[in-house]
């Protein structure tokens, strides 16, 4: 009877520990979705960190998104995901054209060697809104990786969809919701610094 109740009370604990890690990928838009289903909140991020050292914290956003709206603390580096391509313009989205960056998995085997990240190690992935990180995550699954976390409210949130915000990224996301960051670079964290 006693071995039970431990084992009871030990496995309770387990699944309290990772209850704030638990997001339903069904209350998540399609683009946000990704195919090993791991996700955290922003908020969440530097307590996994804590619980998980072996962890590579990587921000896909592009370098002027660094430079401009600013840096979480705490990345061991930045590997773009998309590349802005400055000669094409998207009258719809009323933006330039944006594609994949053709080195994204050299970017990123830079951070993971330079950390000694191996397959089955936990990898975090954060953008601007959750969009860019879970396709990196997808990306890394079909490469075998198995520990894959998207931020599903990346860097800046989600759009405000009513209110005297709405439309700016004011809902959630690192910045919005207090954590560290800075809009000074590190050089060290980008890929072409010397």
């Amino acid at each position: 009877m006693k071995n039970t109740l431990r084992i009871a009370l030990l496995i309770s604990l387990l699944a309290s520990s990772f209850t704030a890690l638990a997001i339903d990928s069904a209350s998540l838009p399609e683009i946000k979705r990704t195919k090993l289903g791991l996700y955290l909140e922003a908020k969440d991020v530097p307590e996994f960190i804590k619980k998980n050292p072996k962890t590579l914290f990587l921000d896909l956003r592009t370098p002027e998104e660094l430079l401009f709206v600013g840096v979480p603390q705490g990345i061991d580096g930045n590997a773009p995901f998309g590349i802005m391509n400055y000669k094409k313009w998207d009258e719809k989205k009323k933006t330039y054209v944006r594609f994949p960056n053709p080195d994204f998995w050299s970017n990123f085997e830079n951070w993971a060697l330079d950390k000694g990240t191996e397959k089955g190690d936990p990898v975090v992935f954060i953008c601007r809104s959750g969009d860019r990180s879970a396709l990196g995550a997808d990306f890394l699954a079909k490469q075998g990786y198995t520990n894959v976390w998207s931020v599903v409210d990346g860097f800046e949130g989600d759009l405000a969809k009513d209110g005297p915000n709405k439309g700016k990224r004011m809902v959630n996301g690192w910045k919005n919701v207090g954590l560290p960051w800075a809009y000074e670079l590190d050089k060290n964290k980008l890929l072409w610094s010397e």
